[in-house]
């Protein structure tokens, strides 16, 4: 990793923490709050690839084990990697994962703007919302013990605000390979 790759994950990271500040907003149903964190991931994804992304959040997360508070809410420390969000943190990793290496995969510099858009959105819509998910119901039903039924259909709720945040990252996606054709060279 150059320190190119190291500065750009240290950026996206920040974004991500910074996307910690707005509150998050509880639906009542499970105990995962809706948060704008997710977009972080999601654009960290498409805008750095797979493996600066993946750095971006293994950064967010480093901070969050050292103590740091930097999630929304204001919570870190070791105790957010037991409770019942917990999956869902963890899932970032493989979120931005691959979300990165499916837009890495989707999109190429010589296509039109709405096939890259609609690559970067089934990238995030993918990795942002079912890898994501995925990791997050099933650490909640047991964390919780809730019941995978249970998890699953009160999260649903998230659905509707993680496909809009899919759409946003997409269009991240889209302005910057537009706007900065050297960034997405994703090596």
């Amino acid at each position: 990793m150059t320190t190119r790759d190291l500065v750009l994950s240290s950026l996206f990271a920040a974004i991500i923490v910074a996307l910690g500040l707005l509150p998050p907003i509880s639906l009542g149903i499970i105990p995962v709050p809706i948060t704008a964190q997710s977009l972080g991931v999601m654009m960290a994804g498409v805008v750095l690839g797979a493996k600066r992304g993946a750095v971006a959040v293994l950064i967010v997360v480093v901070l969050v084990a050292i103590g740091l508070p930097v999630l929304s809410g204001g919570r870190g420390g070791l105790a957010v990697f037991v409770g019942p969000t917990a999956g869902f943190f963890i899932g970032w990793v493989f979120a931005a994962l691959v979300t990165g290496y499916l837009s890495e995969l989707l999109v190429r510099p010589e296509q039109s703007g709405l096939v890259q858009g609609v690559g970067f959105f089934l990238a995030a819509f993918i990795g942002g919302v079912v890898v994501e998910y995925a990791f997050g119901i099933a650490y909640l039903a047991v964390a919780a013990q809730t019941g995978f039924a249970k998890a699953f259909f009160g999260s649903l709720g998230f659905v509707p605000g993680d496909v809009v945040k899919a759409v946003v990252a997409a269009l991240v996606g889209r302005a910057v390979m537009a706007g900065y054709p050297l960034l997405p060279q994703r090596t």
